[in-house]
């Protein structure tokens, strides 16, 4: 390989790092939903998590997740994603005046990937929920200008 070529494929390389998505890892996602947990394995379960299955923008996704509870017996609901720069996407705190046990909001999404909702419930267990969702057009990606 002579010089230019080299050039040309360092080049290469770069922008490819450049545009595309940052993500974190499965392993990555293990470990956030483990740090909310506290080391406890969430039964899957009693978590309904609302998203469309195929998105064609992942700039502003709406989700909901409700518990098959009373909000009196639910403390937090987080949301963790696969693929995203920041695993952790959102925790909500409940109280019994939050009125019931659902949250909406709408996250981005960098591209095709598992997301896992767990609820956090006042006896101490752990539900979860997961789904898998195609993105067409990526968010959070790297070397957007604004």
């Amino acid at each position: 390989m002579n010089r230019r070529d080299a050039l040309k494929t360092g080049a290469g390389l770069t922008l490819m790092a450049l545009v595309r998505p940052a993500s974190s890892t499965p392993a990555e996602m293990a470990a956030a939903i483990n740090t909310f947990t506290g080391g406890a394995v969430p039964q899957a379960g009693k978590v309904k998590f609302d998203i469309a299955q195929l998105i064609d923008n992942g700039n502003a996704v709406p989700v909901t997740i409700a518990v098959d509870s009373p909000v009196e017996n639910v403390k937090a609901i987080a949301i963790f994603t696969e693929r995203n720069p920041q695993t952790e996407v959102a925790v909500f705190t409940l109280t019994p005046r939050s009125g019931k046990a659902e949250v909406s909001t709408r996250i981005r999404l960098a591209t095709s990937q598992r997301l896992v909702a767990v609820a956090r419930m006042v006896d101490g267990g752990y539900w979860s929920h997961q789904v898998e969702v195609i993105v067409a057009l990526a968010a959070c990606v790297e070397g957007e200008t604004p």
